[in-house]
């Protein structure tokens, strides 16, 4: 019988996760599980390039993160989750393969390109070496837990795609060692925030978070965009261009998807109306999701211990890379 492959992803914690990396990616993981020798990073490294001045919300955001794959269905058991910075290796690594590429590379990354642009408020025109770089951190998260598949969004191709270009370059010089890995795309496009912006993030303040109380569930869908050109409850509507439309499409059934978009563009359902509907139907949806999430808040002795068994695991897979590499590059001086 053939060993599975090995399928590396991960998150910053820089916040607690939401509806939008619940069905982005979250679901896909938890799917994974029996198919892929799963391995999760919490990127806390990765998450002080644009925090570098608030370690402790990148610190207390480790359990917050990994409480939330918990509570989703990620099974330790069938997972190793572990923390980034944990991993000494890695970071040995990234220094390695900084010799492999060049500035005027980095610059030209489109992903990274796009979020330096979205950055202009921490930066300004001076972008650290970190940030710029951070693709070559990634390539060494990659490589040093020795992963074969990492699933992404389209906008995330060229991270992958700079990974292999390391790769190829690092074992045309040193030899056939590094394993050259496989993006693998997500079929689930990205969910708009509450506010019909193209994304939902943290930093935006329009997300619903995995562990939000009912009450805040409910207070952010009844803030929820709806169709502008509705005035009065009797107006016709158009719930093509209303997000509490498209969120009824994520939670809501078959039947009363079609309820929703008649009674809303024949003026016979008012705007509060639909989003009390919608608002149970996330509460209703997120209860298994909150309750586990519970269950683990009450016993963080248990997160931590989870945590340190799946670094403990991921770092001796790293140590063995390692080895391999400084063998290659002659740098195993007194092996």
């Amino acid at each position: 019988m053939s060993e599975k492959k090995r399928m590396i992803t991960g998150d910053r914690p820089t916040g607690r996760l939401h509806i939008g990396h619940y069905f982005g990616s979250l679901q896909n993981r938890v799917k994974m599980q029996d198919d892929y020798d799963c391995y999760i990073l919490v990127a806390d490294v990765q998450a002080l390039t644009d925090n570098f001045e608030n370690p402790e919300k990148v610190r207390k955001n480790v359990r917050e993160v990994v409480m939330d794959y918990l509570s989703v269905g990620i099974d330790p058991k069938k997972t190793t989750i572990y923390i980034q910075s944990m991993i000494p290796e890695v970071a040995e690594l990234t220094v390695f393969y900084s010799n492999l590429v060049t500035i005027a590379r980095l610059e030209r990354n489109p992903t990274v390109k796009t979020e330096i642009a979205q950055k202009k408020e921490i930066f300004g025109e001076s972008v650290t070496y970190g940030f710029l770089g951070y693709p070559v951190s990634q390539a060494a998260d990659i490589t040093a837990l020795e992963g074969s598949i990492v699933p992404v969004g389209e906008d995330q191709l060229p991270l992958i795609e700079q990974t292999r270009e390391i790769v190829r370059k690092f074992n045309s010089i040193y030899g056939e060692i590094l394993i050259e890995p496989e993006a693998v795309l997500s079929n689930t496009k990205r969910i708009k925030g509450l506010d019909g912006n193209e994304k939902m993030g943290k930093s935006l303040g329009n997300a619903i978070y995995l562990s939000d109380s009912e009450e805040e569930i409910t207070k952010k869908v009844m803030s929820a965009v709806t169709d502008p050109g509705r005035i009065k409850k009797d107006d016709p509507g158009n719930p093509n261009i209303c997000m509490v439309s498209y969120y009824h499409n994520l939670f809501s059934t078959k039947e009363e998807v079609e309820a929703v978009c008649n009674e809303c563009k024949a003026g016979t359902r008012g705007c509060v109306a639909c989003k009390k509907q919608l608002a149970k139907n996330i509460i209703d949806y997120l209860a298994p999701i909150r309750e586990k999430r519970k269950y683990y808040e009450e016993r963080p002795e248990l997160v931590d211990k989870i945590l340190e068994e799946g670094t403990k695991k991921a770092r001796q897979t790293a140590k063995e890379t390692m080895k391999k590499v400084k063998k290659v590059m002659k740098l195993d001086y007194f092996e």
